[in-house]
C-alpha cells in the first residue's frame, strides 16, 4: 500500500473516530459552549426543572430578529427550527417578576442587572435591536441574558422568551 494510501486511510478512520466520539457525547447530554453569553466550557443537559438562576438550551423561535442574528453571526445554523443552532443562556427573571428593559439596562424587581446594559451597535457598528419597557413575566414567560458578559445577544435585543423554547437545563462540568 503507498504511503499516501496509508495517511489517506488513517485520516479517514481518525475522523470516523473523532466523529463517533461527538456523536456518543451529544447523544449522551454533553454541550461545549464557546460564546460568552455564560461561562465558556462543558454542560452536561440534565432533567432538572427549568427554575430562575438555571442555566438552559433553547431554541430560538422563528422570526425577524433570529433571521437577522444569524446572518450578522451571532450564532450558526443548527438543528432548531429556522436552521438556528442551540442556544445557551441563564434564566434571571421568571414568573412574577417585574422586568423594566431601559436605556441604564435591564431590572429585575427594582435591582439593575450586572451586564446588563444595552449595546447600540455591535462590535461591526450594526445597530442592534432596542427593546424598552415594563413587564410583568406570566407563568411561560423567562428573561434569558448573560450574567458574565456585556456583549451577549440575549433578551435586551430579543425579548422574553417562552418556555416551550426551552430544551433543557444544562448544568456547568468544566468551565473556565
Amino acid at each position: 500500500m503507498s504511503l499516501f494510501k496509508r495517511l489517506t486511510s488513517g485520516t479517514a478512520i481518525v475522523g470516523s473516530v473523532f466523529l463517533g466520539l461527538g456523536m456518543a457525547c451529544s447523544a449522551a447530554g454533553v454541550r461545549i459552549n464557546t460564546s460568552k453569553s455564560i461561562p465558556v466550557g462543558v454542560y452536561w443537559l440534565t432533567e432538572r426543572p427549568i427554575e430562575k438562576g438555571e442555566y438552559v438550551l433553547l431554541c430560538p423561535p422563528p422570526g425577524n430578529v433570529f433571521d437577522e442574528a444569524k446572518q450578522r453571526g451571532y450564532f450558526g445554523a443548527g438543528f432548531c427550527p429556522g436552521d438556528y443552532a442551540y442556544l445557551m443562556k441563564k434564566i434571571l427573571a421568571a414568573k412574577r417578576d417585574t422586568v423594566v428593559l431601559a436605556d441604564d439596562g435591564v431590572h429585575v424587581n427594582g435591582e439593575l442587572l450586572p451586564f446588563s446594559t444595552p449595546l447600540l451597535a455591535d462590535k461591526h457598528g450594526r445597530l442592534l435591536p432596542v427593546l424598552r419597557g415594563e413587564y410583568v413575566l406570566g407563568d411561560s414567560d423567562l428573561l434569558l441574558m448573560t450574567d458574565v458578559s456585556p456583549i451577549s445577544f440575549d433578551s435586551r435585543y430579543y425579548g422574553l422568551i417562552n418556555r416551550s423554547q426551552i430544551k433543557g437545563v444544562i448544568r456547568p462540568v468544566f468551565t473556565w
